[in-house]
């Protein structure tokens, strides 16, 4: 079965990867993840937007996604094949947008214990996902979205994700 997003992801072409000249320097951890649903009121402000993109996405429906985004934004995806091989793809929330058409398949997307984090008027989210298709795990993989408060409410600025298709279990 062909996933609309997915196939919308493929006509672009792999941006090249980024160099870095240097060792890697870790840094700290994120603190623990917080069980859903989350508590904390302002955390929870947070997470609106990128649920309201979860249910545009389940009622195929771009505009919907649009509504919660800032234009200058957008998705990008690390993805894993089967084979081992690596690619990265960038689209604009507009392009992210068109590749979402209607269909007859249950689209459902699943974050699990999200981390997040809040200064002022910008936050980030970091959480584990499975992508569902008719119920059943497609991919799955690790969300990173940067919000930006605008007026009182979140959009989402940017959506980084890795996804791959082995060790996928519906959450």
């Amino acid at each position: 079965m062909k996933l609309v997003v997915s196939a919308a992801l493929l006509l672009l072409a792999p941006l090249p990867a980024l160099a870095q000249s240097g060792p890697v320097t870790p840094t700290p951890k994120l603190p623990p993840a917080n069980p859903l649903p989350y508590e904390d009121a302002e955390a929870a402000a947070v997470l609106a937007p990128i649920n309201a993109m979860f249910a545009g996405l389940a009622a195929h429906d771009g505009a919907a996604i649009l509504a919660q985004t800032r234009p200058e934004g957008g998705a990008t995806v690390a993805v894993e094949k089967p084979d081992g091989s690596r690619a990265i793809r960038h689209l604009s929330w507009a392009e992210f947008a068109a590749g979402i058409k209607p269909g007859p398949e249950k689209l459902e997307e699943r974050i699990s214990t999200p981390a997040i984090e809040v200064d002022g008027d910008i936050a980030m989210v970091w959480a584990p996902f499975v992508f569902l298709i008719d119920g059943k795990a497609h991919h799955c993989g690790t969300n990173h979205f940067d919000l930006i408060r605008e007026n009182g409410s979140w959009k989402v600025l940017n959506v980084t994700w890795s996804q791959r298709t082995t060790g996928c279990t519906a959450q």
